[in-house]
């Protein structure tokens, strides 16, 4: 069964076992069309409205600009408000969930994950956890950003280029730089 409540990985729920196999094979079907997708001639329109409906499993809504190439292992849940603008080369893992919000603008390269593995090595194979990335109205995300499983970024926020974004982000703030600390070693 695939996830219909990505709020399931925000409480802590693992994915495993057939829901694992369900995800292994929409991941396939999914990288098909956007390998498809990504070799479409750019003014071909119809070609890609049809592959970005059965990316989605529903029409592109109106108003929403996504350039190729453009990368997800789902698909089926990334939610786009209207006038969502996706640059070219961004990558959006949305297993566990993305919503797009009104006005949101994307950068190329930019990347959103919503899944991860645990970090204990011995556990890194068993499972998959993760959460939901819940974008507000208004936001711009920089070239090459990186947004991290269960982050919320509030209305009218800047993530500015190459920043990573692990922890949530208050409205009309402003985020730089990477985010990396060594927190222990094994």
């Amino acid at each position: 069964m695939l996830i219909h409540d990505p709020e399931r990985l925000a409480r802590g729920e693992r994915v495993l076992g057939a829901e694992f196999t369900a995800m292994h094979e929409r991941v396939l079907a999914v990288t098909a069309l956007t390998s498809r997708l990504n070799i479409t001639p750019f003014e071909d329109e119809a070609t890609k409205a049809a592959l970005f409906e059965q990316i989605l499993g529903r029409p592109l809504p109106a108003g929403v600009t996504i350039y190729p190439p453009f990368y997800t292992d789902h698909g089926l849940n990334l939610e786009l408000a209207e006038r969502v603008f996706v640059n070219q080369g961004c990558t959006f893992l949305d297993y566990a969930g993305i919503r797009l919000g009104r006005g949101v603008m994307i950068g190329p390269k930019a990347t959103l994950i919503t899944m991860s593995h645990p970090v204990d090595p011995g556990e890194r194979r068993e499972y998959l956890t993760g959460g939901p990335i819940d974008v507000a109205e208004n936001v711009w995300i920089g070239a090459g950003a990186t947004i991290l499983p269960g982050v919320r970024i509030g209305r009218d926020a800047v993530i500015a280029a190459g920043a990573v974004v692990a922890d949530d982000v208050p409205a009309a703030s402003l985020v730089t730089g990477p985010k990396g600390a060594v927190h222990r070693s094994w």
